[in-house]
């Protein structure tokens, strides 16, 4: 599929897996998006993610969920390496000629000045059309609109700058 712009993103990771503070220190800030197994995401992983998209890393399975940081896509659809190696992410129907899964790469741009919990983007009515919003909604890769993008980085910042106008520290506690 070629690229018809710049999209905007919203990728979900388990914190205690891979967090955005890995990616942070990882070399050169960047890793490959692996271990993706379902095929919907994966198509938008191999057709639609593309360099130059931005993306909403998301804390998944984590108390509380939510929006830690923003990455860039900086390597487009390539074959999972994972899937032809023994362990979790085998797929013995693939091969290098036929591979089946699809990552990305990508690149911290920053940490969000704190974590916009999930309960907090369900009560933002501009994000109501939102997929992470949506009841039902576990896809870990999701597009989301300039807008919604756009929003979310300036909850974040909003909601810092008053926590610290008030005295306290708008960066969460990261353990």
């Amino acid at each position: 599929m070629a690229k018809a712009g710049k999209r905007w993103w919203l990728f979900k990771s388990e914190p205690d897996e891979f967090s955005f503070e890995d990616l942070l220190a990882a070399p050169k800030r960047r890793t490959f998006w692996n271990g993706v197994r379902n095929y919907q995401a994966r198509n938008m992983l191999r057709d639609e993610v593309q360099v130059g998209d931005l993306v909403l890393y998301y804390h998944s399975n984590a108390e509380p969920s939510g929006v830690a940081g923003i990455a860039e896509v900086v390597a487009a659809g390539s074959p999972d390496p994972t899937q032809f190696d023994a362990g979790d992410y085998h797929e013995p129907r693939a091969t290098r000629e036929a591979p089946v899964w699809f990552g990305v790469e990508l690149a911290a741009v920053k940490a969000l000045a704190r974590l916009v919990p999930l309960e907090e983007l369900k009560a933002e009515p501009a994000l109501a059309k939102m997929g992470v919003v949506q009841r039902g909604s576990r896809l870990s890769i999701q597009p989301v609109t300039r807008e919604e993008f756009e929003l979310v980085v300036a909850l974040a910042a909003r909601k810092a700058s008053g926590a610290a106008s008030e005295g306290r520290s708008g960066a969460r506690k990261r353990s």
